[in-house]
C-alpha cells in the first residue's frame, strides 16, 4: 500500500500560478486568497521556495493551505480522514506532472518513496 509523505527537494507543490488553479476561491477564504496570491512570484513560483536547495524557507511558519494535514484538507476540500491518504498522492502526482512532466525525474522519485 502507498503511503503518502512529503518527498524533500520536490517542491513542485510550491509551484503556485493561480492561472493552474482557476478554482482557488472555491476553497481559501478571503484572506487565505489573499495571502496565497501575495506568495506568488513573477515566475509563479512561491516567492519563499528556494530554487537552489529545492525547499520551502518558512517551511514550519507555511500557511494553513501549504499543509496536508487531515484537519486542513477535512476543511477546505471535505475529505474524510480514510481518503486522506489516497487524496494527497493523486494531488501530488497531478502537481508533479503539470510541473515536472509525468516521467520526470520528480515523478520517479516520487513513486517510489510513498511506494507506488
Amino acid at each position: 500500500m502507498a503511503n503518502w509523505h512529503c518527498v524533500k527537494k520536490c517542491g513542485a507543490c510550491c509551484h503556485l500560478d493561480p492561472t493552474d488553479r482557476p478554482d482557488l476561491e472555491d476553497y481559501l477564504n478571503p484572506e487565505e486568497l489573499s495571502v496565497y496570491l501575495s506568495l506568488v512570484g513573477e515566475d509563479g513560483w512561491c516567492i519563499h521556495f528556494d530554487h537552489d536547495t529545492r525547499q520551502c524557507s518558512i517551511y514550519a511558519d507555511r500557511p494553513r493551505f501549504c499543509r496536508v494535514q487531515q484537519d486542513v484538507f477535512g476543511d477546505l476540500y471535505g475529505i474524510e480522514p480514510e481518503e486522506l491518504n489516497d487524496f494527497a498522492i493523486d494531488c501530488c502526482r497531478e502537481q508533479i506532472e503539470g510541473v515536472y512532466g509525468d516521467r520526470s525525474l520528480e515523478m520517479i522519485r516520487f513513486n517510489q518513496e510513498v511506494g507506488i
